[in-house]
């Protein structure tokens, strides 16, 4: 009997516990080998992104070489390719270098990035986060900001370097929002000689009438407030209509800000156009109860690039621990398949709650009828992730951080680095 040969295409979390989820089965009867390709060489705990870009965290503490990850797995075989192509007729995967690959089994959990709602153009000025390169151009911008602040003459010209504006009021914004506020009136303040980094303006911009909207409404409230005491403003009910390397217009006023970052929407993989399948508005593939794309029982689609409906007739959020489940899900499937058991019943995803921080001391907790907010929720939200990072250093090196931040309220990541210092940002 032959291998039974599965790609998978990403490597975040949805790619990844599938993968761990075939553990076992490369010893078994014909043997399964598998295929991870990703066009990056880590895996990256995306849910603490916004903490690089803050200059809370390094990248190493929330990234690792995939290889090493599956060192130790013979059966699994890890490709730094792009995908440009996939031929469901003839089952292969074509990728950008020219390579061909044959599969049995296809699963595709490639992602999203970010959406400007037919605005691309606003990219270069309003870089969105999503990767690690995300994360360190933000950063830089950030912290050079500051700098170039500390040597302008020009009164009009430095209020501008000094007002930040965060597009989108989802998690990802409002906790960018808190921590460049934190970073601005408390942190920075008696480094600078020319400037009181104090008078900082952070600007939280949402089109939608209030924060955090996939909140329940006391909670949002509760982050508007707690933003609002560490001196954030926040702007909702109106939505950006231009972003340039000058500032942001809301509606039809201009708030001169020349740090912008987008957290407002996202676009799914090219998937659906890859397999010739209906995808939603987002570009998601619109995928079938077991996962698989339409007409496809072969070619898995799960994680930010899947529509998937839940019972209630609510999608399934765009978060890590749905993508989890659905890659555990699909390796059920895939194991029943290969030992010729009945598969499993339909994908149910199960809601374990959302959350979200506000600075370094408070946070916000939905888990349904059960609702937290405050210190408490700030630290239930802390042991969770440092719960779900990968490995004993990064959650020792992690909590760690957050512990000196919290005492001394210093930031540790806060090095300028990659291409220029005090030349023009490209």
């Amino acid at each position: 009997m032959s291998e039974h040969h599965v790609v998978v295409v990403g490597g975040g979390f949805g790619g990844l516990q599938l993968v761990n989820g075939l553990k076992g089965l490369g010893s078994r009867g014909g043997g399964v080998k598998i295929t991870l390709i990703d066009r990056r060489n880590h895996h990256l705990f995306q849910p603490l992104l916004y903490q690089v870009a803050t200059t809370i965290l390094s990248t190493s503490e929330i990234a690792w070489p995939i290889r090493h990850l599956y060192a130790d797995r013979p059966e699994v075989t890890t490709l730094l390719g792009e995908v440009n192509g996939v031929d469901a007729l003839a089952k292969t995967v074509s990728l950008r270098s020219g390579m061909v690959l044959n599969y049995d089994t296809l699963v595709l959990a490639t992602g999203a990035t970010h959406a400007y709602f037919g605005h691309d153009e606003w990219e270069p000025v309003a870089p969105g986060l999503k990767t690690l390169e995300d994360a360190t151009t933000i950063r830089r911008r950030v912290l050079l900001a500051f700098e170039r602040a500390e040597v302008e003459s020009d009164p009009a010209v430095r209020d501008a370097f000094l007002t930040f504006s965060i597009v989108g009021a989802g998690p990802t914004g409002c906790e960018l929002a808190g921590i460049i506020a934190e970073l601005a009136h408390f942190t920075l303040p008696k480094e600078f000689r020319n400037i009181d980094t104090r008078k900082t303006r952070v600007v939280l911009i949402e089109a939608g009438p209030r924060v955090l909207p996939a909140f329940a409404e006391d909670l949002s409230a509760y982050a508007q407030k707690a933003l609002e005491k560490l001196g954030v403003e926040v702007l909702t009910g109106t939505p950006v209509t231009q972003c340039t390397a000058d500032g942001v217009t809301v509606g039809e006023t201009f708030i001169p800000s020349r740090t912008i970052v987008w957290a407002a929407g996202v676009q799914a993989s090219h998937a659906a156009r890859w397999l010739g399948v209906p995808a939603d508005r987002a570009g998601r593939t619109i995928v079938e109860k077991d996962l698989t794309a339409p007409g496809l029982p072969d070619v898995f689609v799960i994680g930010d690039t899947a529509s998937v409906m839940r019972e209630d007739g609510k999608p399934v959020p765009g978060i890590a621990p749905a993508a989890k489940q659905q890659g555990g899900y699909v390796a059920k499937v895939i194991r029943a398949r290969i030992s010729g058991k009945p598969a499993p019943g339909p994908f149910k995803y199960w809601h374990q709650g959302s959350l979200a921080t506000i600075g370094k001391s408070a946070a916000i907790i939905d888990f349904g009828r059960f609702k937290l907010k405050g210190w408490l929720a700030w630290w239930i939200w802390g042991l969770a992730h440092i719960y779900f990072l990968i490995g004993t250093r990064s959650r020792f090196t992690v909590a760690w951080n957050w512990f000196w931040i919290y005492m001394s309220g210093q930031h540790s990541a806060r090095l300028i680095t990659q291409r220029e210092t005090m030349r023009d940002d490209g």
